[in-house]
């Protein structure tokens, strides 16, 4: 029997994918659970609408990510920190403090979305990028000064 899977399933299918199965294992298992429906005419035609409907939302995210990167790329962050000789900071700036920075701003960027290349614990100018989207990312500028 022909279905079509409406969740993931490990090691069996993706969403949106047309699998053939055996009858029993998609009557009993897959349908039953709510994994997959049987592949039938109208539902092919439901699964295309759907897809369509994805790929228009996902083109829309993109391009609401992209506005965000432009506005986002002409910020810069400044921290005022105690540091020791040579500018070394005691401590360092984590993705929290970057996100809480941020959301003063008015961005609502989660801390999972910022990726801190290289430990910002001295002094100086850093680029950090922010994963707007996973086909968008965006470089801030934070800069770490001497109190």
């Amino acid at each position: 029997m022909k279905v079509i899977f409406l969740k993931d399933l490990k090691k069996q299918g993706k969403k949106n994918e047309i699998k053939e199965v055996s009858d029993g294992y998609a009557t009993n298992y897959l349908i039953k659970n709510g994994y997959a429906v049987k592949y039938t005419k109208s539902s092919s035609e439901i699964l295309d609408n759907q897809i369509e409907n994805d790929r228009k939302k996902e083109e829309e995210n993109i391009k609401i990510a992209n506005d965000v990167k432009k506005k986002l790329e002409g910020e810069k962050i400044v921290f005022e920190v105690s540091s020791g000789k040579e500018g070394k900071v005691f401590g360092s700036i984590s993705s929290k403090q970057i996100c809480e920075r941020l959301e003063k701003l008015g961005y609502n960027v989660d801390k999972k979305m910022i990726m801190i290349n290289e430990p910002l614990s001295s002094l100086g100018n850093f680029n950090v990028d922010i994963m707007l989207h996973k086909k968008v990312i965006a470089k801030i500028n934070v800069e770490l000064i001497k109190k």
